[in-house]
């Protein structure tokens, strides 16, 4: 055949993305992974990213009878950590939970309590000197990324129907003399508690008599966050 192959025969190219041994791409990429991204890597350059090492094993995936963005919502605020996750509670210092806003992703730093497995911080990180137990990095719309001293689990909340979602646990590890300790332990636990009170509320919501409620200003910053993105790409 004459003139084949042209460049409209190759293979379609998505855009891809590397972070040590992890890549990541976007069948209808509408902004750069790296504008998200960016901002994780910057806060923990000295994360060791290439010796993580995928344990499926210790990875799952789990189906939520609620919308995958109630299950996004739920992660975003940290209002529900004493009353939902006891043991989780139990490791973490509530009052000094904080959630720090970026253009595409956000972060909950997770304070640990004294004598807790705690990150080993270099003196040029902005968290030096902090007990920090987990870095709790969400990436728009449906990624989370939970670094522990163990290692990194990352969440993909995949929507399956109107009101259902599957979340996968995809566990990558570093230290496994770690694993089991702090908040990175019982991950499994903290999800089926999640799950309870994440389908309470999509029942909630169908009542008549919901009404959409105000925004905790020191606690739902996460939220407001990823409601405005929503109404952001909505409207383009």
């Amino acid at each position: 055949m004459e003139h084949f192959p042209t460049p409209a025969d190759d293979l379609h190219k998505l855009p891809l993305f590397k972070w040590g041994n992890l890549l990541f791409t976007s069948l209808a990429s509408t902004f750069p992974a790296e504008e998200a991204m960016q901002e994780i890597m910057d806060r923990i350059p000295w994360f060791p990213i290439d010796k993580l090492e995928f344990r499926k094993d210790l990875s799952k995936d789990y189906h939520v009878q609620a919308s995958w963005a109630l299950y996004c919502e739920n992660y975003l605020e940290g209002f529900h950590i004493p009353f939902v996750h006891a043991s989780l509670n139990q490791v973490l210092d509530f009052g000094e939970y904080t959630t720090e806003i970026f253009r595409y992703c956000n972060l909950q730093l997770g304070i640990g309590k004294k004598g807790d497995t705690c990150f080993d911080l270099p003196p040029t990180s902005p968290d030096h000197g902090k007990d920090v137990e987990a870095y709790y990095f969400w990436v728009f719309p449906n990624m989370m990324f939970n670094f522990y001293p163990w290692g990194l689990s990352v969440n993909v909340v995949q929507p399956t129907g109107l009101s259902t979602c599957k979340v996968s646990f995809l566990t990558y590890v570093s230290d496994a003399s770690k694993l089991n300790t702090g908040a990175g332990s019982g991950l499994d636990t903290v999800e089926l508690e999640d799950e309870e009170v994440v389908e309470a509320v999509q029942k909630g919501i169908r009542s008549r008599f919901y009404r959409h409620g105000r925004y905790s200003v020191t606690r739902e910053q996460g939220t407001h966050h990823f409601h405005s993105l929503i109404a952001e790409f909505m409207n383009k």
